[in-house]
């Protein structure tokens, strides 16, 4: 009988799975305050701040391995451990998280949820490298391969960065963290189409001088018809 080759349908829907806990933890993280009043709602804004970040962080992850995983149709070894690296970075984000807002973004908390994301970033990099060298020319082209392994890399120095100056400014550190996560909002580079083309790719229509040009040229003909007929 011949081996049959592993599809990604199975390999997607655990990690969609995992996406899932993965936020049902940061919920059941947040906390009500003790006194039904406004004003209790003030000291927990490092903790709404830290969730909403780290929310919009992990919709953007799944968002890209989504967009990936359309590009793979073999679910590989390799694929395989490389997504299950991923989703393990990914799922110390709600720890990461919880002690910021717990310390109202603190320097050390501040340093290690940049670490993480540091860290979700390079298995992004492996995942992304992995998904993007089965797809074809036609899906992907060169100059949006270029683009996409470029933002990757300046999102992942940002991230570095964000570690390393949050030990002094934690505030800034949090601020690049931020700008980093922003990068991603969209699952192809900027300037480039659905479907992998270049906006600057030239289009197959039809000029309309060179529209008009045919319909006079019709017209022309149907009165030579019509004077030789008479003649």
């Amino acid at each position: 009988m011949p081996k049959q080759r592993g599809t990604t349908e199975r390999l997607a829907v655990f990690s969609d799975g995992v996406f899932a806990v993965i936020i049902t933890i940061m919920v059941l993280d947040l906390r009500p305050p003790e006194h039904p009043t406004f004003a209790a709602l003030l000291p927990l804004w490092p903790t709404a701040l830290s969730y909403v970040v780290s929310y919009l962080f992990i919709a953007i992850v799944w968002t890209n391995h989504h967009h990936l995983m359309r590009f793979t149709d073999e679910s590989t070894g390799r694929l395989v451990w490389i997504n299950f690296a991923h989703l393990f970075m990914v799922s110390l984000v709600p720890f990461a998280t919880a002690w910021v807002a717990s310390t109202h973004i603190a320097a050390v908390p501040v340093f290690v949820y940049a670490a993480v994301f540091v860290l979700v970033e390079l298995a992004y990099l492996q995942f992304e490298h992995h998904a993007v060298a089965q797809a074809v020319v036609e899906e992907i082209s060169p100059r949006t391969r270029r683009l996409a392994k470029m933002r990757s890399l300046v999102a992942f120095g940002l991230f570095l960065t964000a570690m390393f100056v949050s030990l002094k400014f934690p505030q800034l550190g949090f601020g690049l963290v931020c700008c980093a996560v922003l990068l991603h909002l969209r699952p192809e580079p900027s300037g480039i189409r659905r479907n992998g083309a270049d906006n600057t790719a030239p289009q197959n229509k039809v000029p309309a001088r060179q529209g008009k040009d045919s319909t006079t040229g019709s017209k022309q003909f149907i009165r030579k018809l019509e004077t030789s007929s008479r003649g």
